[in-house]
């Protein structure tokens, strides 16, 4: 059980988020750098692409300025905990990780503040860090028995053969992965993902690469589909080096940005480029449990040839009188998705729910348009595909 903070620890916290706001990625970078020296062996749960970019070091400051500025109320966070608890489970994240990283994050915010992180700002510190982590390792042990327990739900990571590759576009193929085992599958939640080990090219890392992907179809019991944009060590590995037939090794789904199949609100889904995959398994999943549900897709992209599920789309309009699809092309027709596409996407006298994936600068211009549109924050629900908060 971990310890109360004190009034006065708490003060200390909160009085350390400007500085917290200044210092925040020069400490998480001091962080992974000496807690990679320490423990290599936990490379093989990061991704390496976002340590070379440093967004995951200003992922993890932004998170520390949070915990400062909200010690008071640490229950505030807990949407946003369930969401990095969910990577977490899929990351294959375990309690014994946890006084590791508290160790070398007490050292590193120690190393960088130096005279300005006085004794007991640390030990107030670590006293937080201990009920944050107390909070974290509950979260997940119900999520680890949770997916553990479903119908085909498995720990750890479960082998998978490819059963069919499929380009897409230039740029993206769709693995339909069936499990080596030929045992059944979980029924997934439409906009869920899995963590998929993969391996770097170059001979010399040795380390296995773990990168998150969306689940593009709608949930059933016979197959996994990933679609895959080429642009990364492991959807590298994914193009070049895996064929049909050939088995990879995956954790069972996991992730919050879900819709609700047995709700009756429409459906505004809106996403540009890959960030269509999950967005294509909620249209799908949606009509297929009621095909009566109003369901409306807006994408934007730069060309038809660069439109991954183009003729899937198409099918579903022709399929569903309740589905309705605008597609933007910004090359081939000068096209974008505009504060006016927005407005008269909202019907302020129908219940509709919102859903956003792609690049962080689009989804942040969709959300603003649709707060100047007067949609409320609880109907809006958004996907980045960079890390949010990292172990």
């Amino acid at each position: 059980m971990a310890k109360a903070l004190t009034k006065e620890q708490m003060s200390l916290i909160k009085s350390s988020a400007p500085v917290l706001a200044e210092y925040g990625t020069a400490i998480t970078k001091c962080f992974y750098s000496n807690l990679f020296n320490a423990h290599p062996e936990l490379l093989h749960l990061f991704n390496h692409s976002n340590q070379k970019q440093t967004k995951q070091q200003q992922a993890l400051a932004n998170t520390l300025y949070a915990a400062a500025a909200n010690i008071e109320q640490l229950e505030s966070l807990l949407p946003v905990v369930r969401q990095i608890a969910q990577k977490h489970r899929s990351l294959q994240v375990k309690p014994e990780h946890y006084p590791i990283v508290g160790h070398h994050l007490l050292a590193a915010i120690k190393e960088v503040l130096g005279n300005d992180a006085s004794d007991e700002l640390i030990e107030a510190w670590e006293v937080a860090y201990g009920i944050i982590a107390e909070i974290f390792i509950s979260v997940e042990k119900e999520m680890y028995q949770e997916v553990q327990e479903q119908e085909g739900g498995w720990s750890g990571y479960r082998r998978f053969t490819v059963k069919k590759k499929k380009p897409e576009t230039s740029l993206v193929t769709s693995f339909y992965l069936v499990p080596e085992d030929g045992q059944t599958i979980p029924l997934y939640v439409p906009g869920q993902y899995i963590t998929i080990k993969g391996y770097s090219q170059d001979e010399d890392d040795e380390y296995t690469h773990l990168r998150q992907y969306s689940l593009s179809d709608a949930p059933n019991q016979e197959y996994f589909r990933l679609s895959i944009k080429r642009d990364g060590t492991v959807s590298t590995y994914m193009h070049q080096q895996v064929e049909e037939g050939a088995t990879v090794e995956l954790t069972a789904p996991a992730g919050e940005f879900v819709t609700d199949l047995d709700g009756d609100d429409e459906l505004v889904l809106i996403s540009a480029g890959i960030g269509i995959t999950p967005l294509m398994s909620m249209a799908k999943g949606a009509l297929r449990a009621k095909r009566t549900r109003s369901v409306h897709f807006l994408h934007a992209t730069t060309h038809k040839e660069a439109h991954v599920f183009f003729n899937e789309v198409e099918q579903l309009e022709e399929t569903y009188s309740s589905f309705k699809r605008d597609v933007f092309y910004s090359e081939e027709d000068s096209r974008r998705i505009t504060t006016e596409d927005i407005n008269q996407a909202v019907r302020p006298n129908q219940k509709q729910q919102f859903y956003i994936c792609g690049p962080e600068a689009f989804i942040q211009d969709i959300s603003e348009a649709l707060r100047e549109a007067g949609v409320s924050n609880d109907h809006v629900h958004v996907e980045v595909f960079t890390p949010r908060i990292p172990v």
